[in-house]
C-alpha cells in the first residue's frame, strides 16, 4: 500500500514557525517572529513581522532578522529589539511604520540580554527589564571576556553539577532594570545608571534554569516581581521556589532587598507572577509539595502589593486539595483588573477560562470556560482599552493560529493561521477524534486518535500507539515538531495517543496515582487501550501494531518489552528511555526521582527494584529501535546503550541511533530529519508499510 501524503517530515520541519504575537497599546498592531529552515540551502532564516490586527495582513521587517530578537513595544508605533553582536548585545529601537529603516541604537551591553519587558511609567518614560547572566560579584557576564584556562578540570562541592544539558557554573541568571526616556528630538535614551542588577548581593537566581524565561518575572508601575529558588535549600533535591517583590519608583534607583511573598503551607514551585494593570495587585501560582514538579498549581493573589502579608488562594478548600481540579497555566488580568483569564488543560485540550480576580467572589462558582478546542499557548490583552484578548493557539492540524477572543460573548475569531488551519498540509479536523475506555480501576481513560487524510473506513491501517513522557504529562490537541501524530497518520497509520494514569488534564488524583506505580496502573491502562482498539476499531489492524515513546514513554517501551503487551507489537521505538530505575540517581533533578519512587535509593530501594525494566530482560524479543542524545543529562546515554547491548546480545533485531549534539530532545533540523527517517523506516519495515520505508542514508553505522 502506497500512501501519497503532502505532510512529510521535510514539510513539517521546513514550515514557518511563529512566535506569539504581542499587540501594541491601541490593539491595532502586533509583533511576532517567524523562523524557517531550508533543507536545500541548509540554512535557517528568521524574520520579524508586524501584524495588522484588523486586516490580518503582516508586514515583514528585516528579511535576515536572525540578529534581532525580543521585539517589545515602548509606544504605539515604536518597539525595542535586542541585536546580537560578536561580543555582547545592543538595545535598539525600531518604528513599525518604517519597515525599511534601520533600527536606532540605544545602548551596547557587555553581555547577553534577553526576555525584555516594558511598562509605561510617565509621559515619555518607560521602565524596562530584562535578564542576563551575572558574575558572583553582580556584574553582567560575557563569556567573550573569559581567559582560556590551562586545564579543563571542574571541581564541585554541591549540587547541581550539571542541569538538563550543561554543566553548572558560578554565573547565575539575574533580572536587570532601567528607564528609557524619549528626548526632544524623538530619540530614546537609557537613563543613568543604566541597567541595574535587581538580584545583586543576594543568592537569588531568576529566570530559573533550565527553562526559565520572561514568565518568571513581571514588571509593574511600582516595581518588579520574580521567581527564584529558595536560597536555604538545594534545588536539585527540592522544587521550592518563591515569589519576591522589589519596590521601585523611578527604575533608576539602587534595588532594595527583595521581599519574599510567603504562602503558608504551599511550599513547592512558584510560577508566573503577573501584575494587575494598575500595578497594585499581583497574581501568581504556587504548588504545595516541595519535591513534586507536577503538583497542582494553586492560583494566588496579593490584593495590595504594599501589604505582602495578605496572600489569598483561589478555591481554597479545608482538605488542602483545592476546589478547582484543573491546572492553571497562563494568567492575564482583564482591562479593569476585575477578572482573570486563565488557560488550563482539560481532556486533551488547553482551554481558556475566566473568573473574578477576587478569591471571595470567585468562590461562588468555578471558572467559566471560554474556548472549546485546540490548545491555547499564550493569551494577552488586545490593547489597553479593549476588553478583547489575543490568543496564540495550535492543534493537531495547525501549528499556529492568532485569534481574537471576546470574553463577554465567548466568541473566538480567527485572525491568522500559519497553515490555513491545516489546509496547507492537507490536514483537516475530520482526521482527529477521541475514544474513552476502561482503565485499571473505577475510571475511564481518554485517548486522541488521528487517521490518515485519505482515510477509507473500508480499509485497515496498522496501529501506531504513541506513549507520552512526563510521566505527568499528556497528549493534547496541540502541535509538535518532535512528536507529531500527523506524521505517523500521513505515513499510513492510525495514530492513537492514550493518556493513562499519570496524565495531566483529568484531575490531580489521576496525575498523582502514578507515583510508586510506574509499571502498574499505567501499563494496565495501555493494555486495556490495546484491547479496546482491537475490539472496537475495525479499521485498525492491531496485528501490525507498533509502539513508540520518549522519556517516560521510552521507559514504558522498555517495560512493555519484558511483559505480555510487548509481544503484541511488531516493533518498538524507545527514545531517551530508562533502562534501569536503579540508575536513576545519575540524573540531575533528584527531587523527581525521590517523589516518584517514594524516597531515596537507600530509603525505598524496593520500589526502585520493583519497577526496573532491566529485571525482565529475559523476555525481550520484539524488534526495537533505540534513540538517545549524548547531551541528555536527565537520562544519560548509558541507559540507551545498555538497552541496545541487551537486545544485541539476545539476538533481537535492534538499531541504535545516537546524537552527540542533542539533549533530551532532538532540536536541530537536520538531526530531526534523520530521526524521522530512521523511525519511519524502522516501523514501516515491521508493520508491512515497506514501500514507505526510508531509512536515512549516509549515516555512519556498523
Amino acid at each position: 500500500m502506497t500512501i501519497m501524503a503532502k505532510f512529510t517530515p521535510e514539510a513539517m520541519l521546513s514550515a514557518p514557525r511563529r512566535s506569539s504575537a504581542v499587540p501594541n497599546a491601541t490593539g491595532t498592531l502586533a509583533l511576532y517572529t517567524v523562523s524557517t529552515y531550508s533543507f536545500e540551502s541548509k540554512s535557517k532564516n528568521s524574520v520579524l513581522k508586524v501584524l495588522d490586527i484588523k486586516s490580518g495582513q503582516s508586514t515583514t521587517f528585516y528579511e535576515d532578522a536572525a540578529a534581532y530578537s525580543e521585539p517589545t513595544w515602548i509606544s504605539d508605533y515604536e518597539f525595542v529589539l535586542v541585536k546580537r553582536l560578536d561580543k555582547g548585545t545592543s538595545l535598539v529601537v525600531a518604528d513599525a511604520t518604517k519597515p525599511d529603516a534601520e533600527p536606532r541604537e540605544v545602548k551596547i551591553f557587555d553581555g547577553s540580554i534577553s526576555n525584555l519587558k516594558t511598562k509605561k511609567i510617565g509621559e515619555d518614560t518607560v521602565a524596562i527589564a530584562c535578564s542576563a547572566l551575572a558574575t558572583p560579584s553582580g556584574e553582567m557576564y560575557n563569556p567573550a571576556n573569559d581567559k582560556t584556562p590551562l586545564s579543563s578540570a571542574r571541581v564541585y562541592t554541591q549540587l547541581f553539577v550539571r542541569h538538563w544539558d550543561t554543566y553548572v557554573t558560578e554565573n547565575k541568571s539575574a533580572i536587570w532594570y532601567g528607564a528609557l526616556k524619549k528626548g526632544d528630538k524623538g530619540a530614546w535614551k537609557l537613563q543613568e545608571p543604566g541597567l541595574v542588577n535587581a538580584l545583586a548581593g543576594t543568592q537569588l537566581e531568576s529566570p530559573f534554569p533550565p527553562f526559565g524565561g520572561a514568565s518568571d518575572y513581571d514588571i509593574g508601575s511600582q516595581g518588579l516581581a520574580f521567581v527564584s529558588s529558595d536560597p536555604e535549600i538545594n534545588p536539585a533535591i527540592n522544587t521550592k521556589t518563591n515569589v519576591y517583590y522589589v519596590p521601585l519608583e523611578s527604575f533608576t534607583e539602587k534595588a532594595p532587598a527583595p521581599q519574599e511573598i510567603k504562602t503558608g503551607q504551599l511550599q513547592g514551585y512558584s510560577m508566573t507572577p503577573v501584575f494587575s494593570h494598575d500595578g497594585k495587585q499581583l497574581a501568581f501560582k504556587r504548588m504545595r509539595h516541595q519535591q513534586y514538579e507536577s503538583d497542582k498549581p494553586r492560583l494566588m493573589v496579593v490584593p495590595d502589593i504594599k501589604d505582602l502579608s495578605n496572600v489569598q488562594e483561589f478555591y481554597k478548600s479545608d482538605d488542602g486539595e483545592g476546589g478547582w481540579d484543573q491546572r492553571p497555566d497562563a494568567v492575564v488580568w482583564s482591562k479593569d483588573d476585575s477578572e482573570l483569564f486563565v488557560s488550563a488543560e482539560y481532556h486533551g485540550r488547553t482551554l481558556l477560562y475566566r473568573l473574578p480576580s477576587s478569591p471571595l467572589k470567585a468562590a461562588q462558582k468555578l471558572p467559566e470556560q471560554i474556548t472549546h478546542e485546540g490548545s491555547v499557548r499564550d493569551v494577552v490583552n488586545l490593547g489597553d482599552d479593549s476588553e478583547r484578548l489575543l490568543i496564540h493557539s495550535n492543534s493537531l492540524i495547525d501549528g499556529s493560529a492568532f485569534s481574537i477572543v471576546d470574553p463577554q460573548a465567548s466568541e473566538v475569531a480567527l485572525v491568522s493561521s500559519a497553515s490555513k488551519q491545516g489546509k496547507s498540509f492537507g490536514l483537516s479536523k475530520s482526521q482527529v477524534s477521541d475514544i474513552w475506555f476502561q482503565g485499571d480501576g473505577d475510571y475511564k481513560v481518554h485517548a486522541l486518535v488521528m487517521k490518515p487524510s485519505n482515510f477509507d473506513p473500508s480499509k485497515k491501517y496498522p496501529l501506531a500507539m504513541l506513549i507520552h513522557g512526563g510521566p505527568q504529562g499528556a497528549w493534547g490537541d496541540s502541535w509538535s515538531t518532535r512528536w507529531n501524530p500527523a506524521i505517523f497518520a500521513e505515513a499510513g497509520y492510525v495514530a492513537v495517543m492514550p493518556n493513562p494514569t499519570g496524565s495531566t488534564g483529568y484531575g490531580q488524583a489521576l496525575t498523582d496515582a502514578i507515583a510508586c506505580d510506574w509499571g502498574g496502573r499505567p501499563y494496565k491502562d495501555l493494555e486495556n487501550c490495546f484491547e479496546y482498539i482491537a475490539k472496537n476499531m475495525d479499521y485498525v489492524d492491531t496485528d501490525r501494531a507498533v509502539g513508540l515513546g520518549a522519556s517516560y514513554g521510552g521507559y514504558m517501551v522498555n517495560w512493555i518489552q519484558g511483559h505480555p503487551l510487548g509481544r503484541k507489537f511488531k516493533a518498538l521505538v524507545c527514545h531517551d528511555g530508562i533502562f534501569s530505575t536503579m540508575n536513576d540517581w545519575a540524573t540531575e533533578e533528584l527531587f523527581f526521582v525521590i517523589h516518584d519512587m517514594g524516597g531515596t535509593l537507600w530509603e525505598n530501594r524496593a520500589t526502585y527494584e520493583k519497577w526496573d525494566p532491566s529485571r525482565f530482560t529475559e523476555e525481550w524479543a520484539t524488534p526495537q529501535l533505540i534513540i538517545h542524545g549524548e547531551l541528555d543529562y536527565r537520562l544519560p546515554i548509558t541507559e540507551g546503550l545498555a538497552a541496545f547491548n541487551v537486545l544485541q546480545a539476545r539476538g533481537v533485531p535492534s538499531r541504535l541511533l545516537m546524537f552527540p549534539d542533542e539533549n533530551h530532545w532532538v532540536l536541530k533540523h537536520e538531526n530531526s530529519l534523520v530521526w524521522h527517517k530512521e523511525v519511519l523506516g524502522w516501523i514501516n519495515h515491521y508493520s508491512g508499510l515497506e514501500e514507505n520505508a526510508d531509512i536515512a542514508k549516509g549515516i555512519p553505522r556498523r
